[in-house]
């Protein structure tokens, strides 16, 4: 079984892909979202409620781990991987940055949550990669509250994106990529300022890819969502997201804490 966990509802946005990629496959999801947003957080309370969701998924039964999360995947997946050292595990980072590499871009835009563009771990990695790019990264904190609020296509979420990605466009970059998984829901918006000149990597897309490629036999089975708040607004977006989801649970917050 696939665990997916995320400290929202971002993450449903990799289940999506995970779905297209690995139909019928058994998977479970968390989503923190009594505790999110995690981008504003230290890097120690992201590192403890990441170990914390990982066990939560993993007690559900999960045999593969799927960080969701652009800032946990930028601050928390050694000590993950120190947790559970026996375990596969995927984060959505990495993925994203062979496929620029796959581009060999020249001038490349990041755009995600504070504690994941002050981590400047997409710089770093591209420039392990691609020594000679100019990479240009830009916090959006305003963004997840938006696709949080389902307001996809509001006039405020259009104005909010202009502000944004109008530096990363006059500065003609080639390739921009969305590092928060919550960003995919604003992929067309994003596109459309963007303009057909430059390409739009979406992180889901390529994490959902490379878990295909490599996560080797799975069993088919349910798919589960778990929230640690379910609000009527947050269980009416997981059903519009993921339909096909056999059932959404709440789980509260502190059985979390205690590991599962």
């Amino acid at each position: 079984m696939i665990g997916v966990f995320d400290s929202g509802i971002g993450g449903l946005t990799v289940v999506r892909e995970l779905r297209r990629f690995l139909p019928g496959k058994a998977l479970v999801y968390f989503g923190d979202t009594a505790r999110t947003p995690y981008g504003n957080k230290s890097a120690e309370t992201v590192r403890r409620f990441a170990v914390e969701d990982a066990a939560y998924v993993l007690g559900q039964g999960a045999t593969t781990l799927v960080v969701a999360c652009n800032t946990m995947s930028a601050v928390a997946v050694d000590a993950i991987r120190q947790r559970f050292p026996s375990v596969p595990l995927f984060e959505v980072i990495a993925p994203a940055v062979d496929a620029v590499a796959a581009r060999r871009a020249k001038r490349i835009g990041v755009i995600g949550t504070r504690a994941t563009i002050g981590s400047g771990v997409y710089g770093q990695r591209i420039r392990e990669r691609l020594p000679k790019a100019k990479v240009i990264e830009r916090a959006c904190p305003l963004l997840v509250p938006l696709v949080e609020e389902g307001m996809f296509d509001a006039a405020e979420t259009k104005r909010v994106i202009r502000r944004y990605l109008e530096p990363l466009k006059h500065q003609t970059v080639d390739t921009l990529v969305l590092g928060c998984t919550h960003y995919p829901f604003l992929k067309d918006a994003i596109s459309h300022k963007m303009g057909k000149s430059c390409a739009v990597i979406d992180s889901a897309s390529v994490t959902a890819k490379a878990v295909a490629a490599q996560a080797g036999k799975l069993a088919d089975g349910p798919l589960t969502l778990h929230f640690s708040d379910l609000s009527p607004h947050t269980e009416e977006l997981a059903r519009a997201w993921v339909p096909e989801a056999d059932a959404i649970n709440h789980v509260p917050v502190e059985r979390v804490e205690r590991g599962g």
